[in-house]
C-alpha cells in the first residue's frame, strides 16, 4: 500500500522535508500549506522537485472554517477555494483537505453545510479536485467522523468524499467500527497518528503530542482495519503534530516515520515482514574508555574477574557469574569518554534477528574484524548504541567469546553478583519516541507505562522495554530538554541473591557507594516495618527499598565513572519494577555528589 507523510510532520525547509521523506521511502507527501507559503520554490518547481524525487503530492491540506456560513461568508470562502484550486493546479494534486468549521460564524445546521460543500465540490471538479471533509475533534458542530460522513452522504456528490483522521476519532473515545459502514470510495483520504493517553484539552493535545502509530496508546492498527474492510485503497498518510519532531533532524525523523507504517501494516496484514526474535538474556555489556584503570577498579570491586583479553582489539573481558563486561580502550573510547556503547543480546536466531531489524530500517553497522573472529551482525540503535545478536555458547553458532584469550591466573569472582538485571540507556531528548518504537518493533520487547521522575534540576522520563520473563530489561531515559541529555548517566543493574552482603564486600574492596540521604531513611522508617538492625544496614551502605504486590527490591549504587555507573539489586518475590519511587531521591544524590567531585 502506498505511504505518504505530511510535510508538517518533519522539520527545516520544505525541501529538506521532501528530500528526507524520499530517502526514508515514502512515495507521497501531503503538502501543508504554511510550508508551500514559506518555501521560496513555485508550485511547478515543488511539483517537478517531488517528481525528481519519486513522491507523488497525495493532498493539499488545510482548507478552513469553509461550510455552515451566511451565504457573503461562503461567497468569499469560494473565492478563496478557487485560488487554491488553481495552485493545486499547478502543483498536479487533486486531493485538499477540507476541515470542519470552527469558525464563530458557522450554524448548527447540517442540510446547510451539505448544500455549500456540495457547491464547493462543483468548483473543484472544474480543477478536476476532490474536496475530503475532515471532522476536526473540537469542530464547533462537526467534531466525529460520522457526523462528517452524514454530511458528506447528504451533499451526495462525486468530489465530495471524508477523510478519517485516527487522532480525531481515537481521542474523543468514538467507537471506529461504523467506518466499516462507509462506501470505501467514499473515504478519499485517511490521515495515521498515535498519542500518549493524557487528559487534557483536546485541541493542545493534538498540535503538541502526536507522535507515530505504535509509539503512544491508541488502537490505531484496530481503526485501520475497520478503514480497509470499508473498501478504502488509498494511501495510508502520517500527520503528526509534535513539538520535538518540529525541532529533530527530519531525515531520522522520516526513518522512524517509515518504520511505524511498516509495523503497522505487518500488523493488519499489508506486509509479510520477517518475524520478530525476541532476545532471551544479555551476554554482555561493553564500555569504552579512555582509561581503563577506574573502570576496572569498580569492577574488581564489584567482584569480577578480568578473565579474557581479545586477540586483535585493545578489549577485555570481566566476568562475574553470568555478567560480562567489556572494556574497550580503543580509538572510539578516546573520542567518546567513559560510555555504554554495545550491547550484545541472546538471540535464538541472531540471522533472523538481523533481517527483522533490516527490513524495519535498523542500521547494519559494518564491523572491522580480523578473518579468525566470530561473524556477529550488529544494528544501531536510535541512541547510536550498538546492538549485537549472540549466540553465547550454542553449538553450530558463532561464539562471541572465542574472540578472546583467557589470562593467565585469573582469580575467581567473588562479590554475588549473578548477572545483568537491567540496562539503563539515556536518549537524545528528540529520540525517546523513536527508541520505544524501535525496541518494540526490531527487538520484540514489550514496553511498559511511561514514569516522570522529579530531579532536583527537572523531569526524568522513563519506560522500560523487557521480554515476557524479564530476562532483557531495558531502561530508556530521557530529560526534559536537550541539556539534560548531557546531566544523567547510564548504568548497568547487577542482580545479586544478597545486596546487602554484595555492597559490603564492594566497599571492603575500596569501591565507594553513593551516599543517600538521612531523610530518605527517615520517611522509610515510617512507610515499612522491618526486622531489627535491617534500616540501619541500609542506611548505613546507601541502600534503597521499593516494594510492590508480587515483592520488594533493595538496590544501591556505585559512584559515576565518566558516564556510567552501576547498581547493585535484589529481586525478592517477583518484584518487577526498577525502583522509581526513590529515583528523585538517586538523582538528587549523584546530584550532590557531582558538585563533590566537580564532574
Amino acid at each position: 500500500m502506498r505511504t505518504s507523510i505530511a510535510t508538517v510532520s518533519l522539520s527545516g525547509s520544505l525541501t529538506e522535508k521532501l528530500t528526507a521523506a524520499s530517502r526514508a521511502g515514502f512515495d507521497g507527501v501531503e503538502i501543508f500549506e504554511n510550508d508551500l507559503l514559506a518555501s521560496p520554490l513555485r508550485p511547478e518547481e515543488i511539483r517537478a522537485r517531488c517528481g525528481g524525487l519519486g513522491l507523488g503530492i497525495d493532498l493539499y491540506q488545510p482548507m478552513r472554517d469553509i461550510e455552515a456560513v451566511p451565504e457573503e461568508e461562503f461567497a468569499r470562502n469560494l473565492r478563496r477555494a478557487r485560488h487554491k484550486f488553481e495552485l493545486m493546479r499547478r502543483l498536479g494534486v487533486d486531493t485538499v483537505l477540507v476541515c470542519s468549521s470552527v469558525s464563530p460564524l458557522a450554524v448548527d445546521d447540517d442540510a446547510l453545510a451539505a448544500e455549500q460543500l456540495s457547491r464547493l465540490a462543483d468548483l473543484a471538479q472544474g480543477f478536476g479536485i476532490r474536496v475530503a471533509y475532515e471532522a476536526l475533534a473540537w469542530g464547533r458542530h462537526v467534531s466525529t467522523y460520522d457526523h462528517a460522513w452524514h454530511v458528506v452522504e447528504t451533499a451526495d456528490h462525486p468530489a465530495l468524499g471524508t477523510c478519517l483522521d485516527s487522532f480525531h476519532i481515537l481521542s474523543r473515545g468514538t467507537d471506529p467500527k461504523g467506518i466499516e459502514d462507509i462506501p470505501g470510495e467514499k473515504i478519499f483520504f485517511l490521515q495515521l497518528a498515535d498519542a500518549p493517553l493524557l487528559a487534557m484539552d483536546v485541541l493542545q493535545w493534538s498540535r503538541h503530542y502526536r507522535c507515530f502509530p505504535g509509539q503512544g496508546g491508541f488502537d490505531v492498527a484496530g481503526l485501520v482495519r475497520h478503514v480497509l474492510r470499508a473498501g478504502y485503497a488509498g494511501p495510508l498518510s502520517l500527520e503528526v503534530f509534535n513539538d520535538v519532531f518540529r525541532q529533530a533532524e527530519a531525515g531520522p525523523t522520516a526513518v522512524d516515520a517509515q518504520r511505524s507504517l511498516l509495523v503497522l501494516q505487518e500488523a493488519v496484514g499489508l506486509a509479510d515482514l520477517p518475524a520478530p526474535v525476541v532476545p532471551t538474556g544479555v551476554a554482555f555489556a561493553e564500555l569504552v574508555t579512555p582509561d581503563a584503570e577506574p573502570v576496572s577498579e569498580v569492577l574488581g570491586a564489584l567482584g569480577f574477574t578480568r578473565a579474557a583479553r581479545h586477540r586483535s582489539k585493545p578489549v577485555d573481558l570481566w566476568q562475574a557469574g553470568e555478567a560480562r563486561v567489556l572494556v574497550n580502550t580503543g580509538p572510539a573510547a578516546r573520542r567518546e569518554g567513559t560510555g555504554l556503547a554495545a550491547i550484545g543480546l541472546e538471540s535464538p536466531d541472531p540471522a533472523g534477528a538481523a533481517r527483522r531489524a533490516e527490513a524495519l530500517l535498523a542500521p547494519v553497522l559494518p564491523r572491522r574484524r580480523a578473518s579468525e573472529d566470530a561473524p556477529l551482525d550488529a544494528v544501531a540503535a536510535p541512541d547510536g548504541t550498538e546492538l549485537f545478536f549472540c549466540a553465547t555458547g550454542r553449538p553450530q553458532q558463532p561464539d562471541w567469546r572465542c574472540d578472546f584469550k583467557d589470562v593467565e591466573h585469573a582469580g575467581p569472582a567473588t562479590g554475588g553478583v549473578r548477572r545483568i538485571d537491567h540496562l539503563a540507556l539515556v536518549q537524545p531528548w528528540h529520540h525517546f519516541d523513536e527508541a520505544t518504537l524501535f525496541h518494540r518493533s526490531v527487538l520484540g520487547l514489550s514496553a511498559q507505562e511511561s514514569v516522570d521522575v522529579a530531579d532536583p534540576y527537572g523531569l526524568l522520563r522513563s519506560r522500560a522495554v523487557t521480554d515476557a520473563d524479564g530476562s532483557v530489561r531495558i531502561a530508556l531515559t530521557v530529560g526534559a530538554a536537550p541539556a539534560d541529555d548531557t546531566v544523567h548517566a547510564q548504568h548497568i543493574a547487577l542482580a545479586t541473591d544478597d545486596v546487602v552482603a554484595a555492597a559490603r564486600r564492594y566497599r571492603e574492596a575500596g569501591g565507594l557507594l553513593l551516599p543517600m540521604p538521612a531523610n530518605y531513611y527517615d520517611d522509610l522508617a515510617a512507610r515499612f516495618e522491618f526486622s531489627e538492625g535491617e534500616l540501619e544496614a541500609y542506611r548505613e551502605l546507601g541502600i534503597l527499598y521499593d516494594r510492590d504486590r508480587y515483592g520488594e527490591f533493595r538496590h544501591c549504587y556505585t559512584r559515576t565513572v565518566g558516564r556510567v555507573f552501576f547498581e547493585l539489586v535484589q529481586r525478592d518475590g517477583g518484584y518487577r519494577g526498577y525502583g522509581a519511587q526513590n529515583a528523585p531521591v538517586r538523582l538528587a544524590a549523584q546530584h550532590a555528589a557531582r558538585r563533590l567531585t566537580g564532574g
